[in-house]
């Protein structure tokens, strides 16, 4: 264990990740599958991108903000799943403190801006099929772009603010992190110093980054349900709950994982649950959003099979 000494005592300089699992018999298996996951999840995603850019059909609100997702998910997991590959490979389970508090950086900004996506696709659900007649104008190309890049301000607000605050903190020993990649929970289990009020802001900023937009996409939800409730054809009834059918179980996932992760910040003892959690938020989510999205989607399948097959659309 490397340190330094200074006027608190004595700093940690890096931290041990156990990873997934501590058997070296396991390593190969563990790299081959994740090395897979990740393959597949930048596949997908950028698939995904593709096929937006090249059908005309796909120009639409809901697919920018699903393009956008993509990209999201294509970021997420590099945070995490190379720099675990990259400690397989050379045996060596050792982070730095710095690239620590990167990776934790990096992670809660694209996280948060997921949520906030999550939302305005929500939104765009809410005014095409509640409020027709003024969706052209009320989700215009302007507001679509400032919906993202409100997205990006308050998360990149809200990981500075996680950032700075863990930076506060003194470590001082042990320095081992039950897990494979630096997140909150189990940073806070390894300080010296008291982590009441990180665990609050946690709370209090996780309300806003995370409560609110739930609170938000529900409130859609319900409108959009209520709308649907009363269009008279089965068919109708049928293409508008496919419509949104995949955004709700993305929702669903996304939320599931990240409650669990981070409500649990008075047990005594994070377990292997945690790692569980960990995989479902860096590698499952992104990997399952673009199979979602396209699954019961025919204008995705299409515009997929004429990525596959180098055709361009010429509408």
């Amino acid at each position: 264990m490397q340190s330094k000494s200074g006027a608190n005592g004595t700093a940690i300089t890096e931290f041990i990740l156990l990873g997934l699992v501590e058997t070296p018999e396991l390593w190969s298996i563990i790299f081959v599958l994740f090395l897979f996951a990740y393959m597949v999840t930048v596949g997908g995603n950028l698939s995904i991108l593709a096929a937006i850019l090249v059908e005309p059909k796909l120009h639409t609100p809901m697919y920018f903000f699903l393009g956008n997702l993509s990209v999201l998910d294509i970021g997420c997991i590099t945070v995490t799943i190379p720099s675990m590959l990259g400690h397989l490979v050379s045996n060596t389970r050792t982070i730095p403190y710095g690239a620590c508090l990167t990776q934790l950086f990096f992670f809660h900004l694209l996280v948060g801006v997921d949520c906030f996506l999550l939302t305005a696709m929500a939104y765009d659900r809410f005014l095409a099929i509640c409020q027709p007649l003024t969706y052209s104008t009320r989700m215009s190309p302007s507001v679509q772009r400032i919906l993202v890049a409100v997205s990006w301000v308050c998360s990149f607000t809200n990981a500075l603010t996680h950032t700075v605050a863990i930076s506060t903190l003194n470590f001082c020993g042990p320095n081992v992190i039950n897990h494979f990649y630096c997140d909150l929970p189990q940073l806070f289990q390894l300080s010296c110093s008291s982590t009441q009020l990180n665990e609050l802001l946690l709370f209090a900023v996780g309300f806003m980054m995370a409560g609110t937009p739930m609170v938000l996409i529900i409130t859609s939800y319900a409108h959009v349900a209520a709308a649907i409730l009363r269009i008279r054809s089965a068919e109708g009834k049928k293409k508008a709950f496919s419509t949104c059918g995949s955004h709700l179980t993305v929702v669903a996932i996304f939320y599931g994982s990240g409650i669990f992760n981070y409500m649990r910040l008075g047990s005594a003892k994070l377990s292997n649950k945690d790692k569980a959690v960990g995989i479902f938020n860096t590698v499952i989510n992104p990997m399952l959003n673009p199979i979602i999205y396209s699954l019961r989607n025919p204008d995705v399948q299409s515009a997929l099979w004429k990525v596959l097959l180098g055709r361009r659309s010429l509408a």
